[in-house]
Order: C-alpha cells, then sequence, then structure tokens
C-alpha cells in the first residue's frame, strides 16, 4: 500500500480557562518585580509573593478529564499513592511466584541452549528432546497463518436488515482496518508473530489497545504474561480489582514522555537494579546480556485501580462525597515510587464511570485462576521423561562405544574416588600373572530398546495431545469413505480446533477495541490512499450498524483441515452431481489449496439469460439444462415446444420430451404468476409491507398467511385453465399421428426401449453402489485390523517389559538365595 503523510488526529480537549475575575485594589497597592519573582504589596500592609510569574497556574476542577491529576495534587497525597501501589504490585507478584517458577524451570525444556553434564560421568549428554519446542513452533506457524492473513485479519458483517447503504459502510470498515493494522501499526505483525510463540508455552498473553499521542495513531501492544500482575483473587481482566502492567522504559523515551507533559517533569535519579527471574531466564536463552555502559531503563508500574482520591472524590445527588472509588491509571517509577501521573479512567459522559478496558486475554487452555495453562504445565512431565530416557540412551550408547575398567598395578588403586571416564583405564596395584587377567572391563550394556520403546510412547502422547501427530488424515486413503474421513479429522483436532476457538474470541474483543479508539479520535472524515486506489472512511461508520470480526473460520484452524474438508465436499458433490454446484465445489478446492486466478483455471460458468425458443430445442436436444423467465411471450413457447414435439425424432426420444413438457410447465406457472399480479397489484403490496411486520407482530403474521392462501388460489385456478387450453392445443398438434397404427407400433417399441434403457441404468447404479459399500466395508476392516495390530503391539510391548522385570526379580531372588547358601555351606564367621 502506498505511504501517505496522514495520521490519525488528536482530539484535544478545548482548553478550560479560569474566568476572569476583576479583583478591586486600593490604590496605596504596589507591585514589586525582581528576577524570576514577582511581589505585590496589600493595602493591609501584607504582600503578595509569586516566585515563577511564568508558570501556569493549576486549579482543581478547571482540568480536562484526561489530564494529569498528579500536576493539581501535593506531595502528601502522590506519595502515600505510589507507596501504595508498590506494595501491591509486591504482594501480587509474591502471590504467583510458583507460577513465575514453574513458567521459568519449563523455559529450560525447550533446549535452546545445550548444558555441558559431569554427572554421572565427564561429558555426560545434555540433550533435550525437542517434543515442546516442536508442539510450540508447530501451533505458532499454523496460528500464524490461519489468523494473519496476507490480505489482513479483520471481516465485517451487517448488524439487522442488509441495505445498500449498510453494506458501503461495512466495506469501509473492513477496507480501514485491514489498512490500519498491515500498513499503518508497523509493530502489530512482528509482535503478533511473537505473541503466538509466547503464548503456548505460559498459557496466557496480553493485547493493549490505546491511542498513542506521540505516534498520532491507534497502537495493539503484546504484553507478556510475567509483564501483567492482578491480585490473586481475581479471576478475569474485568473483575479484577487492579490490573498492574509493568512497563520497561529507557531513560531517553521517559524523558521525552515528560517533555511531553504526559508525565510529571519531576527528578527519578538512576533506577535501581531489579532482579525478574523470569526475564533474566529468557535474556539467557535468548543468548544476551548487559555489558559495558548502556542506556538506563526505568521499570513504570501502570496500575488500573479504584482509588478515592481527596479532591477529586465521588459526590451524590446531595453534593457529599459517597467514598465509592472511581478508576483512574496511575503510574509509578517503581524504584523511588514516585507518582508520574494519575488519569481518569472512564468515560467523560458515562453516569455509571464504569472503567475503560485496554487489555485483551488470549488464553491458550483455561486454567484453575487467573492464567491459562500452556504447553510447560501441560506436557512439561513428558517432556522431562522424554529428556531422562534420551540421555540415558545416548550415555549408554557412549560407555558402550568406549569400555573403561580396571588394570592390574599391586592392590592400590590411584584416584579411587574419582568416577571412570569412557575410553579411561585405572591403575590396579596386583600381582602379576597372564596379561588377559590384568584387566577388568566394567560391564556397559548397549542402550535397551525397552527405554527406546519407553521413550517412543512418551513422545507419542505428547504429541498427540499438541495435536502434532494429526496427519494422519493427509496420509490416509484418498478414497476413503466421507464418514471415515471426518471421523479422523475431528480425531486428530479436538484440542486444537478449542484453542483456536479461544484466539478467535479473542481476536474479535480485540477489533472492537481498536473500533472504539477510532470512533473516538477519527475527524469526521478520514481519507486515505492504497495501491491504485483513494479511499476514505467515515468516524460515524464505527457505530453498532456493522460487527467487526476476525476473517479466520473459528471451525478451520489448519490448511490442511481446510483442504480436507473441501475434498470431502468434493467427494460427496461428485457422488451425486444432479443435486449439487459442482462449479461451486471445485472453486471451494482450489481456494482451500490456495490458487490464485481461479478463474483462469475455472471459468465461470455463463450468466443464464433468457432464450428463444429454437436455442430450447437445441438445448433440449443436446441434454443441457433451460428454463423459463418471467416476461417472455410464454404462449409462443408453449406453442413453438408443442411443434417441435409433434417430431418423429423428439416423440420417439423420452428425455426430450420430458425436458420440453417440464419447460412448458414452468412456462405456465410464470404466466398464471404474471396474471396474479395484474389482478391483485395492492394486494401485493400490502403482503410486502406485512411481511415486514411479522416478526415482531403474531397477528399479522397470521393475515398474511390468509392474503396469501386467496393469491394461490387465484394462480391454482389460472394454472388449471392454462393447462386445459395446453391439452386442447397439443391434442391438435398431435391428432395427426393418433390413428397411424404403425407409428403407435414403433412408439410402443420405443417406450419399451427407453424402459429397458433406464432399468439398466437402475441396475448398474445398485451395483455400484453395492460396490463401494463393500469397498467401504473392506476398508473398515483394514483400520479395525490396524488398530487391533496397534493394541497388540502396545501389549506385547508391555509383555515384554513385564517379562524382562519378572526376570531381573527372578535373577535377584536367585542371586539371594545363592549367596544365603554360601553362606550357610560357610558357616558363622569366627
Amino acid at each position: 500500500m502506498a505511504e501517505i503523510d496522514k495520521t490519525l488526529p488528536t482530539t484535544d480537549l478545548p482548553p478550560v480557562i479560569a474566568p476572569d475575575v476583576e479583583i478591586p485594589v486600593a490604590d496605596e497597592t504596589k507591585l514589586i518585580e525582581t528576577e524570576g519573582i514577582e511581589a505585590t504589596e496589600l493595602p493591609d500592609g501584607g504582600m503578595d509573593i509569586n516566585f515563577d510569574p511564568s508558570t501556569k497556574l493549576q486549579i482543581p476542577g478547571t482540568e480536562g478529564h484526561f489530564d494529569n491529576l498528579a500536576d493539581l495534587l501535593p506531595d502528601d497525597i502522590l506519595t502515600p499513592i505510589g507507596s501504595d501501589m508498590q506494595a501491591d504490585y509486591t504482594d501480587y507478584k509474591q502471590s504467583r511466584k510458583e507460577w513465575e517458577d514453574t513458567y521459568t524451570k519449563g523455559l529450560d525444556l525447550l533446549g535452546f541452549q545445550y548444558k555441558i553434564r559431569t554427572e554421572p560421568f565427564q561429558g555426560a549428554s545434555g540433550a533435550t528432546h525437542p517434543v515442546l519446542a516442536e508442539a510450540v513452533t508447530q501451533f505458532q506457524a499454523m496460528a500464524y497463518k490461519e489468523l494473519l492473513p496476507a490480505d489482513g485479519p479483520v471481516r465485517t458483517q451487517v448488524m439487522g436488515l442488509s441495505t445498500p447503504p449498510k453494506e458501503q459502510q461495512s466495506q469501509r470498515v473492513k477496507n480501514f482496518m485491514n489498512y490500519q493494522i498491515m500498513d499503518q501499526m508497523n509493530e502489530y505483525e512482528p509482535e503478533f508473530d511473537q505473541m503466538l510463540f509466547h503464548l503456548p508455552l505460559s498459557g496466557s498473553t496480553f493485547k493493549k489497545v490505546y491511542y498513542d499521542d506521540l505516534l498520532g495513531r491507534a497502537v495493539s501492544k503484546f504484553v507478556q504474561a510475567d509483564d501483567l500482575v492482578v491480585p490473586y483473587a481475581a479471576t478475569s481482566l474485568d473483575d479484577a480489582e487492579a490490573i498492574i502492567h509493568v512497563l520497561k522504559i529507557p531513560e531517553n523515551e521517559l524523558r521525552k514522555q515528560q517533555v511531553s507533559g504526559f508525565y510529571r517533569d519531576v527528578e527519578l535519579g538512576k533506577p535501581p537494579i531489579i532482579q525478574d527471574k523470569v526475564e533474566e531466564k529468557e535474556k539467557e536463552l535468548a543468548g544476551t546480556k548487559k555489558v559495558g555502559r548502556q542506556e538506563d531503563v526505568y521499570t513504570l508500574l501502570e496500575c488500573h485501580v479504584n482509588l478515592d482520591i481527596e479532591g477529586f472524590e465521588d459526590v451524590g445527588p446531595d453534593g457529599e462525597p459517597t467514598g465509592i472509588k472511581l478508576p483512574y491509571v496511575v503510574t509509578v517509577e517503581e524504584g523511588s515510587r514516585i507518582v508520574l501521573s494519575i488519569r481518569r479512567n472512564y468515560a467523560p459522559n458515562d453516569p455509571t464511570k464504569r472503567k475503560i478496558q485496554y487489555f485483551v486475554h488470549f488464553k491458550f487452555l483455561p486454567g484453575l485462576g487467573f492464567y491459562g495453562f500452556g504447553l510447560i504445565h501441560m506436557i512439561g512431565g513428558l517432556s522431562r521423561t522424554a529428556t531422562a530416557a534420551l540421555r540415558q540412551l545416548l550415555d549408554a550408547g557412549t560407555l558402550s562405544n568406549l569400555p573403561a575398567g580396571f588394570k592390574q598395578r599391586g592392590v592400590r588403586i590411584r584416584d579411587d574416588a574419582q568416577p571412570l571416564q569412557p575410553g579411561e583405564w585405572k591403575d590396579v596395584d596386583a600381582p602379576g600373572g597372564s596379561l588377559k587377567d590384568s584387566f577388568f572391563n566394567l560391564p556397559y550394556k548397549e542402550p535397551s530398546p525397552t527405554l527406546l520403546q519407553l521413550m517412543g510412547v512418551v513422545v507419542a502422547a505428547g504429541q498427540r495431545f499438541a495435536s502434532i501427530a494429526d496427519m494422519q488424515v493427509g496420509e490416509g486413503n484418498q478414497q476413503a469413505a466421507v464418514g471415515t474421513t471426518v471421523a479422523l479429522l475431528e480425531r486428530g483436532s479436538r484440542v486444537m480446533s478449542a484453542i483456536h476457538k479461544r484466539l478467535y474470541v479473542a481476536l474479535k474483543q480485540e477489533f472492537k477495541l481498536l473500533a472504539k479508539v477510532f470512533a473516538t479520535y477519527l475527524p469526521p472524515e478520514y481519507p486515505y490512499d492504497v495501491v491504485g486506489a483513494a479511499r476514505t472512511v467515515k468516524v460515524q461508520d464505527f457505530d453498532e450498524r456493522v460487527d467487526i470480526l476476525p476473517v479466520a473460520d473459528p471451525n478451520i484452524f489448519s490448511m490442511q483441515q481446510r483442504v480436507t474438508l473441501a475434498q470431502t465436499e468434493l467427494q460427496l458433490a461428485m457422488s451425486n452431481p444432479q443435486m449439487h454446484d459442482l462449479y461451486l465445489s471445485y472453486r471451494k478446492m482450489y481456494e482451500a489449496i490456495g490458487i490464485k486466478d481461479i478463474d483462469q483455471i475455472l471459468p465461470p460458468p455463463p450468466p443464464k439469460m433468457p432464450k428463444d425458443p429454437a436455442l430450447e430445442n437445441i438445448d433440449a436436444i443436446s441434454g443441457k439444462p433451460f428454463q423459463a423467465y418471467p416476461g417472455q411471450d410464454h404462449r409462443a413457447h408453449i406453442s413453438a415446444h408443442l411443434h417441435f414435439m409433434s417430431m418423429n425424432m423428439v416423440r420417439n426420444n423420452p428425455p426430450i420430451m420430458a425436458a420440453m413438457e417440464k419447460n412448458i410447465l414452468e412456462h405456465i406457472s410464470i404466466m398464471a404468476q404474471e396474471q396474479v399480479q395484474v389482478e391483485f397489484p395492492q394486494e401485493f403490496q400490502m403482503l410486502a409491507q406485512m411481511q415486514q411486520m411479522a416478526p415482531s407482530n403474531p397477528q399479522m403474521g397470521q393475515q398474511v398467511q390468509q392474503l396469501t392462501q386467496k393469491i394461490e388460489a387465484r394462480k391454482a385456478v389460472l394454472i388449471a385453465e392454462m393447462m386445459n387450453e395446453f391439452m386442447v392445443e397439443e391434442k391438435r398438434i398431435t391428432s395427426q399421428f393418433d390413428h397411424d397404427p404403425l407409428l403407435k407400433i414403433k412408439s410402443r417399441e420405443v417406450d419399451l426401449k427407453a424402459m429397458d434403457t433406464t432399468r439398466k441404468d437402475k441396475e448398474m447404479k445398485q451395483r455400484g453402489e453395492i460396490d463401494r459399500a463393500k469397498l467401504v466395508q473392506n476398508r473398515d476392516i483394514q483400520e479395525d485390523k490396524l488398530e487391533q495390530n496397534e493394541d497388540l503391539a502396545i501389549l506385547r510391548a508391555d509383555t515384554s517389559m513385564a517379562k524382562q522385570e519378572m526376570g531381573d526379580q527372578n535373577r535377584r531372588e536367585i542371586a539371594r538365595m545363592k549367596a544365603k547358601d554360601v553362606r550357610t555351606l560357610k558357616g558363622p564367621r569366627s
């Protein structure tokens, strides 16, 4: 899209100026001015001193609704607020300490770093099984493509009765929001991509939607779960008493905000070094650390809380404070606890003073509290088990390929406290003898097949839960029955389908918040340029008449699922093409696999247009469909078709005769409908009006039914009369053949042949259905055998493990009994 030099304008509230009040001053008043100080001597001998005459006078009650109230409040009010906000943040963060520990430890399961291990020996394997990393990347890649297509993620639909103006409004909203998200909001795509990577790990991520004064446009920022803190009792963003957003802002950016007036211009000092375990772990996995001279970074706590601030209390009808806390956004610097801003967090004209919501919660799986569950919580144990099994197998292979042991040298073993390394031989003090007797290999075993099989079972369980092993749908038989395909698709996609629907709901909420920002800050008309066109959107377009939705289908979460459903639909359409629109089925198939320029590959069918009787006769001979249309000369068409039906070739061809009879009946029906419209013009106008009123008025529905029955009764009479005329005309035209016995015999022979052909076609269809049923039955039997084989394989594995365990137990028991027998034979030690 073409870049333009327009941004969303800021709608500044008009400044409130304190009214000019003339204060009578006695003649004795003297004005004394010095540098930076203005002193006024009063008549009573006092003096009014202003140390900074250029300072703007801040008077409570004269500020704008969303102005920074911290500029008006004294330090004795701001200091307790800052301390309380910092204390609440510490308490809230401490209440979720176990969640942070689980998340921090789970990040190690991604395997981004290879750890050098010294236990159980130097150089032991530090590999991590990629089952968790694979599940995360698979989800991120699949969700990113579905939820954020290249054309934009927003679609719209009209609420209520659709009209051309509403359709145009809906199209304007859709075009503008996609233009803003894909072209103007440069941070949206990379941060959405990053959010989809964090979501399956932590289980919760957030989006913050607001208007940025410095950028001059709407912003939708990604907020990690560890940067948004809520009270222990909170279950959702709506019922949370407080929402604290942790902001990391460089010193220069903070200074810009202070100079612009967004934050108080106060001295903060050097920011303290605050240790955050989650942030440190993420930096460690990313391979980055702070070294040398770098710009200081401040930690701001943006607290969305309810407060009862002195001087800005909620006032009742009697003018007295009610004690009700009002929504505010308080920003505090964590290290110094200095309040930088306090702003009202409710709309100016809202009598209920409901808080404005800026955050959207994206959940992977619903948790037991506020935060959702991610793959770290659900398959973290399986990932650890698979990692442990993988390391044991690798260590066993290392020890088996590089054996270690002892060699004789006297009786004493050197460094006997140190473990043996692969390929290492220890000196053993022993008497001389055979050379082979001087070496003793430690009994290292080959990697255990049972352990390998057990690791496969663990990995398969993790992949099955994360829905990354559902490729069986695409790898199956392409000729499988429709029910089998749909069942396999459903079995392999239950979890991912539910996750996709949660993301769809959260995206819808995010787009609605964006629409509110546009409705608040857009001018009455906002022109913008795109490639090859100039467009305009109106602020009034963002109202309740248009519903804003994600373009993604909540029931389809991957291209594989979309292709499978389109293929199944095409298979059903091909089974009975007379009942289906094959063009539409093929087009959906091409769209599912992402083919561009479909019209060049699959030309659309020509639009249906009225034809003259001769062309309709030609279509009847060719076996092509044709139909009657309103406005035609129906009697002329019927007469032409009757003469055509009198031809020997047509009379001896039942399919042509049936097509002509069908078309004649269509002409009769339309002709009767047109006649009824001429006879009942007022009734049809009343019927249209009553049908619009019927949904809200049950009695009107009964009147509509009575009027419709009256019209239909007259139409039936007209059709009966026209059918009688048609039969007379047909009898007249075809009467010349009624007395020819040879033609009757020939006609009878043709009818018998046609009946025989129809019977054969029916038998062939029945045989085909029986053959297809046999194929389906055979496939079902084969699938049952495959499932039985899988069950048997698992049973054999379990049996093998049980046998091995029993064998080990028996060997231990035999060894114990032998040792006992030896001790019995040797007797007690003297």
